[in-house]
């Protein structure tokens, strides 16, 4: 598969891809309301970013305990469920009056329900278009996702500055209830990919038997901890420039799509294999000139330049789907998910934390340059593993 023309003449792609597109315009709605709500509320810089990031600090507890299922519930009607019980979430969380303590056991319980989702909808992916049309489908969803963050928050934007938080959530609650209406008449049903009962003894094998190879590890490690530190910097928008958050995340999220286009679609498959890491060093480095306050303009460019660099996920990805049995390709594909989103919930909490000792300007710097240094260590340990692994594959070879 070469062209997204052939990915939309694949049965199935099309509505699967548009019901991802309205869950993302209301996710970015939902989460950018959700955190101005909070921040006017109580002006706290952590709050402010665990709200928006927090139900991925739950992320961990569905990939340990829940993450089995991905493989073992029919895809349709798990993608079904899953956005409804995302608008009554969503639509809960606009009611008058709500406790903050409440507030933030919706926000978590929505991410533990999540924690399934990832797997379940990458794994169906993967069926639909077969592995090698994965990456292309990947960067194809990659790109909506980037075009429809910038609508989400230009229109998320609006609605806060125009009307209010709370009816910017309804609208969200609205596009979920869609999306499962577009799942619903738009798939086959399938069936498991798996048999058997989801468990927590299953899901845990299944994680060890991952985690166990070495190379999976690392692309692992690679798609988890530089990305979520960076996602660490965006989690304080809302705190650093509150008029103008929006045009943040809007900038981010068109950086982002420039990197998906570049990687997807651009670049061929042997210059591509090598950019993983510089890609993610972009990801991190312009964040640095936050050290300096920046006016919003030198801000926003350097948000663009930065969120290029997310385009190395998908080189990432490319290499976990090829070292991964098909059986576990959801189960695979929901922890990359699960364990990225729970990095991000985890660097928005330390980010607020530094940032509510010192500042949102000089915490985003600091979890950017943690960011690089990370990215550093990681290009480090895989020239070292090289040796072994053309070691091992030559004596496999001879023998």
């Amino acid at each position: 598969m070469r062209s997204y023309r052939e990915l939309f003449r694949t049965p199935e792609f099309t509505p699967f891809f548009v019901a991802a597109s309205a869950q993302t315009v209301a996710q970015t709605m939902g989460g950018l309301a959700l955190g101005t709500l909070v921040h006017r509320a109580t002006g706290s810089p952590l709050l402010s970013a665990v709200s928006m990031f927090g139900s991925s600090l739950v992320q961990v507890l569905g990939a340990t305990v829940l993450l089995s299922a991905a493989d073992r519930l029919p895809p349709r009607a798990a993608l079904t469920a899953l956005p409804l019980l995302f608008a009554a979430a969503t639509a809960a969380l606009a009611l008058p009056g709500l406790p903050v303590p409440w507030l933030f056991a919706i926000v978590l319980a929505r991410g533990l329900v999540e924690s399934v989702g990832g797997g379940v909808r990458w794994g169906l992916l993967n069926e639909i278009l077969s592995k090698d049309g994965y990456l292309l489908g990947r960067s194809a969803f990659n790109m909506m996702s980037g075009l429809m963050q910038i609508a989400g928050y230009a229109t998320g934007g609006a609605l806060v500055a125009l009307l209010s938080p709370r009816l910017s959530l309804l609208a969200a609650a609205g596009l979920y209830g869609a999306a499962a209406v577009v799942v619903r008449l738009g798939l086959t049903r399938r069936p498991p990919r798996t048999a058997g009962r989801p468990s927590a003894a299953v899901t845990w094998r299944a994680n060890v038997l991952l985690w166990s190879s070495p190379p999976r590890r690392q692309v692992y490690l690679a798609l988890w901890i530089p990305n979520g530190l960076v996602v660490g910097c965006e989690s304080l928008y809302v705190s650093y420039a509150p008029d103008s958050a929006g045009t943040l995340f809007a900038c981010a999220a068109l950086g982002m799509l420039a990197g998906d286009v570049l990687v997807g679609r651009v670049l061929p498959p042997r210059l591509r294999s090598r950019l993983g890491f510089p890609l993610l060093l972009l990801l991190a480095v312009p964040y640095v000139v936050f050290l300096l306050r920046p006016a919003l303009p030198l801000a926003a460019a350097a948000v663009t330049l930065a969120s290029v660099g997310f385009g190395a996920s998908l080189v990432q990805q490319e290499r976990l789907v090829a070292l991964t049995p098909d059986g576990l390709t959801g189960h695979a594909l929901g922890l990359h998910s699960a364990g990225m989103l729970t990095m991000q919930g985890v660097a928005a909490a330390l980010a607020g934390s530094v940032a509510q000792l010192t500042s949102p300007a000089a915490a985003m710097t600091a979890m950017a340059v943690a960011s690089a240094g990370v990215t550093l260590l990681l290009m480090g340990a895989a020239k070292r593993e090289e040796p072994r692994t053309v070691g091992r594959a030559d004596g496999l070879s001879g023998g």
